[in-house]
């Protein structure tokens, strides 16, 4: 196994980091089923500034000496939220999609780098992400296609169940909407 280390980034300290991980995403999401190029890039780097300003906004970073082989953040769903109204095959009931800002917190990326991949980095990333964290349940979401079946696995053996299909803007590929409540 690599002597990884792991660094947690809160708030706007994460919006600092977006350098030293954008060549590990731009590597990840240039793989299918992501097959993403400069404008999707570019896309992700005008979120990523928007993502940090959200309520409890969490980013860590997993290094192998110098380098970052794998990084994961997310935030609390707002009340306001279009989370749950982007599901396409499922209607969930009022009380289930009610958000106050602290019940749900939303991963929205988890990713690692091909040569680390297989070796618990993940893993670390996630525990390293929810350590400490006051939610009720977790959510994310992950690409239905066959390339993405090992994160699908891996999110059903860390206690996450599928709720539906997601459909997050016009533009946007399918995802499968899994959730996990780890108390």
């Amino acid at each position: 196994m690599p002597e990884i280390h792991y660094e947690r980034h809160d708030g706007q300290d994460a919006a600092a980091q977006l350098d030293a991980f954008l060549p590990a995403y731009e590597e990840v999401y240039a793989e299918p089923p992501y097959l993403e190029g400069p404008r999707d890039v570019a896309e992700f780097i005008d979120h990523y500034q928007v993502h940090t300003r959200r309520p409890g906004m969490r980013l860590v970073l997993a290094h192998d000496g110098q380098v970052v082989v794998g990084f994961t953040y997310g935030y609390y769903l707002a009340p306001d939220t279009r989370w749950w109204h982007n599901l396409q095959d499922v209607t969930l009931p009022q009380e289930f999609i009610q958000e106050d800002g602290r019940r749900t917190f939303a991963i929205l990326e988890l990713a690692v780098r091909k040569p680390w991949r297989r070796k618990g980095v993940a893993a670390g990333l996630h525990t390293v992400l929810l350590n400490g964290l006051d939610a009720e349940r977790i959510t994310l979401t992950v690409r239905p296609e066959p390339e993405a079946s090992a994160a699908r696995f891996a999110y059903l053996s860390w206690g996450y169940r599928k709720l539906g299909i997601s459909h997050p803007w016009e533009d946007a590929p399918l995802y499968e909407c899994m959730v996990c409540e780890p108390r």
